[in-house]
């Protein structure tokens, strides 16, 4: 019902796509092969995104209508060719990653059902070395697409006035990312402590649109700059992936310029290629130009000296030195000690 397997010849490697014509994409009915021809068609930018990364596996082996799993661990029929690295999750398990050494690694994944990927800010062979800053504008309840885009206008702002050069994409569903290529200087603790400084700077230059609040019950209607997203061992979804979603939408890179009227559910597997046959990769001066950290962690250390410590970290991470209790502010108070009143 999938059709005979296909045999393509992708980065001078011989692959064999099983079952090319099953559907992964419900609303415009893509299948396998169409996915796989979009991302041979986006090779250039895609290849400068993600060479030599290491990426999580997600495979949706019926598609976005039918489950999903990651997968840790490159199984155990893959080539003998295919790169990984060891990497940790966030609480410690070590496990092989696979590695984005050329374009057949990405497809050879595609074809065991993964749609996109999440992408390590770190390349294979520096992996202490973070070379990406990627701020995460996270709309909750009550906001919308207009109140993304103003935060990233705010964002890009103060990029500019620190004289740190960004580039902006979108998530591939309601969120934008902005990122920031990175001197070979710092690790994913310095990024991370850069992270916070700019979600504190946003929040207090914008109160009314944006917070830095990690606990959900304190944001309200305001957009989340996700600072912990560049802990380490994160990953974020990478540039240029298709998300499970049934049209098929991009985590597709753009210029600033166009950040008032861009349309993610515009930017599809069936769009993309044709728009950046007309107007290049956005991205494509990223790596000319790399920025120091430092104007951020300058201010990380002056929100220091005023009594700011650590903001919380993500559960499934150990304790880190500095950090705030990890307790919700609303069950903080209901389990505080009630007071002494003896007056004896």
């Amino acid at each position: 019902m999938s059709g005979e397997p296909v045999q393509l010849i992708v980065a001078n490697r011989l692959l064999s796509i099983t079952n090319p014509d099953k559907v992964f994409f419900a609303e415009r009915a893509d299948t396998k092969l169409d996915l796989i021809n979009f991302y041979i068609a986006i090779a250039e930018p895609l290849m400068r995104s993600m060479l030599d990364r290491p990426v999580m596996l997600q495979r949706f082996p019926n598609g976005t209508a039918g489950t999903s799993f990651f997968q840790k661990r490159i199984p155990d029929s893959a080539p003998e060719w295919l790169q990984t690295t060891e990497v940790s999750t966030p609480a410690g398990t070590l496990s092989n990653a696979l590695v984005i050494a050329d374009l057949a690694h990405l497809i050879w994944a595609v074809n065991l059902g993964c749609l996109g990927f999440h992408s390590w800010p770190i390349r294979a062979h520096h992996p202490n070395i973070t070379d990406e800053l990627r701020i995460d504008l996270d709309p909750g309840p009550g906001t919308n697409f207009a109140m993304v885009q103003e935060t990233a206008h705010e964002t890009n702002r103060l990029f500019n006035e620190l004289g740190i050069t960004s580039f902006i994409k979108t998530s591939g569903n309601r969120g934008l990312h902005v990122y920031v290529r990175l001197l070979p200087h710092w690790n994913s603790f310095d990024v991370r402590t850069a992270a916070v400084a700019v979600a504190r700077e946003l929040e207090r230059r914008r109160p009314d649109l944006i917070t830095a609040a990690w606990w959900k019950e304190e944001r309200g209607a305001r957009i989340f700059v996700d600072f912990n997203q560049n802990a380490p061992h994160k990953t974020v979804f990478a540039p240029w992936s298709v998300r499970a979603r049934p049209q098929a939408p991009v985590s597709c890179p753009f210029e600033w310029d166009e950040l008032g009227r861009i349309r993610p559910d515009e930017l599809t597997i069936a769009t993309v290629p044709a728009r950046l046959a007309a107007h290049g990769d956005p991205w494509a001066t990223m790596d000319c130009n790399p920025n120091s950290l430092q104007p951020l962690l300058h201010m990380a250390a002056s929100d220091a000296a005023l009594g700011l410590g650590d903001a919380p970290w993500p559960p499934q991470y150990p304790k880190m030195a500095g950090e705030p209790t990890r307790v919700a502010p609303s069950r903080a108070k209901k389990t505080a000690p009630l007071p002494d009143n003896d007056t004896t």
